[in-house]
């Protein structure tokens, strides 16, 4: 079993989840984070002063599939995320060593 961590862009979100959804991904965990990586921030103005924004909004997903999904759904992520600009994101994949249902108990796979 592998934990696929993928952090992305906010407008990204709704073309990763139709893809992932082709492909046949049934669940996932969104959570709204904030980082910065390369990207740095960026500047803005607000009523003529200008300031530093350090941390930039992103979409956190957590995609728990069987092993042999994990290259499939990793690129799926990776094409349905991509811009080409920097900021576009990262992927984090882990091996999980047990997944249990808390309603009925259920065991890895079964437990999905």
């Amino acid at each position: 079993m592998k934990k696929i961590e993928a952090i992305i862009k906010p407008f990204k979100l709704d073309d990763v989840r139709q893809a992932l959804s082709d492909i046949g991904i049934q669940g996932m965990t969104i959570t709204e984070v904030k980082g910065y990586g390369r990207q740095k921030g960026h500047k803005e103005i607000y009523r003529g002063a200008e300031y530093l924004v350090d941390f930039m909004p992103k979409i956190k997903l957590e995609i728990v599939v069987p092993t042999e999904l994990a290259e499939k759904v990793i690129n799926t992520v990776r094409n349905a995320a991509n811009t080409g600009k920097i900021g576009d994101g990262k992927i984090f994949v882990m091996s999980l060593e047990q997944i249990i249902r808390v309603r009925t108990g259920e065991r890895d796979k079964d437990a999905i």
